[in-house]
């Protein structure tokens, strides 16, 4: 962050199996800006610490899984490295954030996960994940959101209304990294039957009727993409711990690239990283504004 000028890229690499590729080189890699290839300023592949805001989905059709998700949270926390930083928040009628600073101490977020989650409500998905992005920007390192939903915009009347289109916005303009985790429930006549993991729900109102399945917003996916983070959407059998402990390890095992534009022209760039290796996939943000601080 120390020049300006630099656009930083932070590239995840995965074999055909999935797993992540943590030993390439500076000469695997080729940046694109608007399709041309950029010398690499700087390329790192050390350990990153990063800053997070972990927000997580208070709605009534989370009710009966409340636990679920905040034991997995937990686990999150404690795949922390000590110069991560992390604060807490949930939404509902409201969306808090906590502590008031970002913290490394596992105790004291495993305490507020305990405590000061917000009680069930509605889901304000996108102004959420506005905030989170609003919390983080100012952080100095690494910046990232985790959001955990069924991903289904729905916002009282008198909160705060923020559309999809100026999250993405936000995502292009300020480089930070999104990652969402969805999962699909299943609803009978209005009422949540089952919920992720298999456990019932008792949201909605209406009449039974045959079971649907009600999968996440794909507009969480198509966030997550933009920003270069991922996306992991979860069936009732799929373990919800696991995802998490897995977006931490990815965290972790990024690649940080680094080039600087050729001219600072104020507009939205198109950005492609590609990798050397036919087996090998690349996942890095999509855009960047050509601008100082980019």
């Amino acid at each position: 962050r120390a020049n300006t000028q630099l656009v930083s890229v932070y590239a995840t690499v995965k074999d055909k199996t999935g797993r992540l590729v943590p030993n390439l080189t500076k000469d695997d890699f080729t940046v694109y800006d608007n399709g041309k290839p950029q010398p690499l300023s700087y390329f790192g592949n050390d350990l990153l610490p990063f800053s997070i805001v972990v927000m997580l989905d208070r709605s009534a059709s989370m009710a009966r899984d409340y636990d679920l998700v905040r034991d997995a949270a937990i686990t999150f926390v404690r795949q922390m490295l000590p110069n991560d930083r992390m604060r807490i928040g949930s939404f509902s009628t409201k969306i808090s954030i906590h502590p008031e600073t970002f913290t490394n101490d596992q105790d004291a977020l495993i305490d507020l996960l305990r405590t000061r989650l917000e009680p069930v409500g509605s889901s304000p998905v996108w102004t959420a994940i506005d905030q989170s992005l609003t919390a983080v920007l100012p952080e100095p390192q690494r910046r990232v959101v985790l959001v955990f939903t069924d991903g289904h915009n729905d916002q009282q009347r008198g909160q705060i209304i923020t559309h999809l289109t100026d999250v993405l916005n936000r995502v292009r303009v300020n480089g930070v990294m999104v990652y969402c985790i969805g999962f699909v429930t299943s609803v009978q006549g209005g009422y949540a039957v089952r919920g992720p993991f298999g456990m019932p729900g008792q949201s909605g109102r209406g009449t039974f009727g045959p079971p649907r399945v009600q999968p996440p917003d794909p507009a969480l996916k198509d966030i997550a993409e933009e920003s270069g983070g991922g996306y992991f959407e979860l069936g009732p059998e799929e373990d919800l711990s696991g995802t998490f402990a897995r977006v931490a390890e990815e965290l972790h095992r990024q690649y940080w690239l680094g080039f600087t534009p050729t001219k600072l022209d104020g507009k939205s760039h198109k950005l492609e990283v590609k990798v050397r290796g036919a087996d090998l996939k690349v996942r890095a943000r999509q855009n960047y504004v050509a601008a100082a601080g980019s």
